[in-house]
């Protein structure tokens, strides 16, 4: 079976892994650190924050944001539900703003009506679906008239570019960047997430928040009278300050992400070439177009996902998974609209107003694209395409 999405491992990420292994540290080691200035010098940001997943930094990222009871977060639609249960997590509400047709990502048009008839957002989660960055400077420019904070939620993003050059996390137009390392992302953790931010206020909380709100760096004590004895601290002392989780990653996971970070470029690199294969093959066939064909030169490519008239192939979608599936190839969805799922329809939500969504739902279907792909693979799922047209 080929899988639409797959991580790929060498004998170098085995041996760092090993390395860990045989080492003194299994968590809370210099790995960690390492892991985290790597990030940070790639895509060119002060600071960053290594924790257990993708979720758990949107999470985290949120509450630095100051969501709570009584504040929304507006993201798209057209994401995995932890872009927007970050703020439920928090008490706050969750508000969509529909999609750009062409770019699947957060459209500004649709963000500013939000904003408009919503004076309590407190921050703007835009995804970068599929590893092409959105519209970072219209969307900042909303969120200051706004007095919101940004959040990007670059989970398919790591290795991409904004129109300038820059790279996604570098948050030039954000207070924070989030990143996966989930095995089908650009590179591998087993399962992890990163915080970017150039604000060290936003990144000290951070680092509490990640271990059970407890003091950490060189952050003063609060409780003076218990943290002192004779002028001296107390060697055993440390405190909780705020309310925090135990949300932080291991050496085994860092070493192993650090060993994949080293290769993101070639990665990259080899989805972008199997994307742009893929846009060819299909160029000539109305039935199924490529989207974001735009940004090809920008994108991290963690997904390749066609638009496809069902109607015209006389196939549903269910059928033509099956179909694909019995040639021995993977294919998904991605996404539901989130405004169709039992939890969000209870919060009273309808999949008709976010109409880009749901045309976009209609016809999506991810097919694969991973960097172990091989050529003669990629005309192979064309061929098993050519077949429901004939």
């Amino acid at each position: 079976m080929i899988p639409y999405g797959k991580h790929h491992i060498d004998e170098d990420d085995i041996q760092a892994v090993v390395d860990i292994l045989r080492s003194s540290f299994l968590t809370q080691g210099p790995a960690v650190e390492a892991f985290e200035k790597a990030v940070a010098e790639y895509v060119g940001v002060k600071y960053a924050v290594a924790v257990s997943s993708g979720t758990a930094a949107l999470h985290l990222a949120a509450l630095a944001a100051g969501v709570g009871p009584g504040t929304s977060v507006v993201t798209s639609p057209i994401t995995f539900v932890a872009s927007a249960n970050a703020a439920r997590y928090c008490g706050g509400d969750v508000l969509f703003a529909d999609i750009d047709p062409e770019t699947i990502n957060m459209s500004p048009d649709a963000l500013q009506d939000v904003l408009l008839k919503n004076s309590n957002v407190k921050a703007i989660i835009p995804v970068h679906f599929a590893g092409l960055p959105c519209d970072m400077v219209a969307i900042k420019n909303l969120a200051d008239d706004a007095g919101a904070i940004v959040i990007e939620d670059a989970a398919h993003a790591l290795g991409a570019t904004y129109s300038n050059g820059k790279r996604v996390g570098c948050c030039e137009n954000s207070l924070m960047t989030i990143f996966s390392f989930h095995p089908v992302k650009a590179i591998a953790a087993g399962e992890g997430g990163m915080i970017t931010t150039n604000d060290e206020a936003t990144y000290r909380k951070l680092i509490r928040l990640r271990s059970h709100g407890i003091n950490k760096l060189d952050d003063p004590f609060l409780a003076i009278d218990q943290a002192i004895t004779n002028e001296a601290i107390n060697p055993w002392y440390y405190e909780m300050q705020e309310l925090g989780f135990h949300y932080r990653i291991t050496d085994i996971q860092c070493a192993l992400a650090f060993s994949q970070l080293k290769k993101l470029d070639t990665f990259v690199s080899r989805r972008r070439d199997l994307a742009s294969q893929y846009d060819k093959l299909f160029k000539e066939i109305s039935e199924f177009k490529p989207i974001q064909i735009m940004g090809r030169l920008q994108s991290a490519h963690h997904l390749y996902v066609l638009r496809i008239n069902f109607d015209a192939i006389k196939f549903n979608k269910s059928k033509l998974m099956s179909h694909l599936k019995s040639q021995g190839i993977g294919s998904q969805v991605h996404y539901i609209p989130l405004a169709r799922h039992p939890y969000y329809r209870a919060l009273g939500f309808l999949p008709e107003s976010y109409p880009n969504a749901e045309f976009y739902y209609k016809e999506a279907l991810t097919i694969p694209l991973f960097y172990n792909l091989t050529n003669d693979q990629q005309h192979k799922i064309f061929q098993a395409f050519q077949e429901v047209l004939s």
